[in-house]
């Protein structure tokens, strides 16, 4: 039994990976801003393994948030041996960088790049003195290969530092039992995000190459496949989950 950490866990592709790990036998931590109710229902879903769940409130572009909710998760349930950073902001308005608000730049930057160093800080200790650690974090489509992305150069530009980030971590603690990779889901509507994969199967969606639209599902197979013990050979990759379909292509118009 591990303790997982899940950043926004609660809710949309955050729960499915929960809920994964919830299956597996584990103990999960998951993280929320304001949306408490979604950690409720959650627990209501799964009263059954209530036990192994945990929640934590704060913000995860505040370091002083970051320590006191690991701090709250590793009293509750021990070591986190298990991070998946599934939170990140986003800015659906179309807007070129030239209209960004220094807010606005700071916002996708800190919660999509910083926030990941800040929690790194947190859990790299314990899983270098234990020689073991799984680690995943989010990006989009080709964010290793920094491409540019019209009208969404601030959450390009933060993806895209964290895919090098996550190379880079990967190779500075592998030594250390300790491996990092980067999941990049496909075009998920909100309706599929928190739907199982078998649940989604007998839509049609041909713009999709497999026939049939992403699913919160879909994502968590893929964590869950970095995180497991065995995968210890598996680390610094960019694992896009797409179906096939160009998303960034699709985009980028």
């Amino acid at each position: 039994m591990r303790h997982v950490f899940v950043t926004a866990g609660s809710k949309g592709l955050g729960r499915k990976v929960t809920e994964a790990f919830l299956a597996a036998g584990d103990c999960v931590t998951v993280t929320y801003r304001n949306d408490r109710q979604s950690y409720l229902n959650l627990c209501e879903a799964h009263s059954d393994t209530c036990d192994r769940l945990f929640a934590v409130q704060g913000d995860l572009t505040k370091s002083e948030d970051i320590q006191r909710m690991m701090q709250q998760a590793t009293s509750t349930f021990g070591s986190v041996e298990v991070l998946v950073n599934n939170a990140g902001p986003y800015i659906f308005e179309r807007k070129k960088l030239y209209d960004y608000t220094p807010g606005e730049w700071e916002a996708m930057v800190s919660g999509n790049l910083s926030a990941m160093f800040y929690l790194l800080q947190e859990v790299l200790p314990e899983m270098r003195r234990q020689k073991y650690g799984r680690i995943v974090s989010y990006g989009f489509q080709e964010a290793a290969n920094a491409p540019g992305w019209l009208y969404r150069s601030a959450f390009a530009a933060a993806k895209s530092g964290l895919a090098s980030l996550t190379k880079t971590v990967a190779l500075e603690e592998a030594e250390h039992g300790i491996t990092m990779n980067m999941v990049c889901p496909g075009e998920i509507t909100s309706e599929f995000k928190e739907s199982t994969v078998a649940e989604v199967k007998q839509i049609e969606a041909p713009e999709v190459p497999v026939g049939r639209p992403g699913s919160g599902g879909d994502i968590a197979r893929a964590v869950a496949f970095l995180c497991d013990s065995s995968s210890d050979f598996i680390t610094g990759s960019v694992l896009e989950v797409t179906g096939g379909a160009d998303v960034l292509h699709k985009r980028r118009n």
